[in-house]
């Protein structure tokens, strides 16, 4: 039996009492996950997802023993709270070399129309800056929007600049459309693999993978990860 599935049960209830403790986190929230309508979130991973990539937004050790690969949503008010989670997450286990944090794209455009965008806006950050541009955009971008279609498309370059980009470079890049095909890649490969909601994130620990669907809260995701370190 592979190791996660092993680790079922176990993950099982550490997430139930993550879930106990942090009940107050989800007061006043009907879900922790934006689905697209009439979608139902899948509990396994259906088809498997590459692993870190060379041209990948990465945070933390590539080779970590664990590797958290995010699909999200910019202006999904889930991802926003999600994306904290995952940086204290990083914070914790990221400069230990245990956990590695990839970020890809999922606009649910049906919900959100201006999620596209902005994550082309993520990824022209990532073109013009690098990675540490892409990180400083993304976390600017999730700390400024009121989520759910709130976010001015006017405030962009304003983020590219808090970033340190060129802006003229940013706002050629992003009219351009070039970083389109990337962005429809990421939605393309996490609907192959289950993903009906944002956020949904895939945890890889050598050849095996798991899902993590919706916000879940620091709590629970850390619990995970130290099952799987205990292994």
């Amino acid at each position: 039996m592979d190791t996660l599935q092993k680790l079922a049960v176990p993950i099982a209830i550490v997430i139930a009492g993550g879930l106990i403790a942090a009940s107050l986190y989800f007061v006043n929230s009907s879900k922790p996950v934006a689905a697209a309508p009439g979608a139902t979130p899948e509990p396994t991973v259906l088809e498997k997802v590459r692993g870190p990539q060379a041209d990948d937004h990465i945070r933390g050790n590539p080779n970590a023993k664990i590797i958290i690969v995010e699909y999200s949503d910019t202006e999904c008010p889930f991802c926003k709270r999600f994306h904290e989670t995952m940086k204290r997450i990083i914070d914790e286990y990221g400069t230990k070399g245990d956990v590695a944090w990839v970020y890809r794209n999922f606009p649910l455009e049906q919900l959100h129309s201006k999620a596209p965008m902005e994550a082309q806006a993520l990824e022209c950050a990532a073109e013009l800056g690098g990675n540490d541009a892409f990180w400083k955009y993304t976390d600017r971008i999730y700390e400024v929007t009121p989520a759910n279609d709130g976010l001015d498309a006017a405030e962009l370059p304003k983020i590219a600049a808090f970033a340190g980009l060129d802006v003229a470079k940013f706002n050629a890049c992003l009219s351009s459309g070039r970083h389109k095909a990337r962005v429809d890649k990421d939605t393309a490969e996490v609907v192959a693999a289950g993903g009906r909601g944002t956020p949904h994130s895939i945890v890889i620990m050598g050849d095996e993978q798991m899902p993590i669907e919706g916000a879940q809260p620091y709590e629970v995701v850390k619990g995970m990860i130290d099952t799987l370190l205990a292994e």
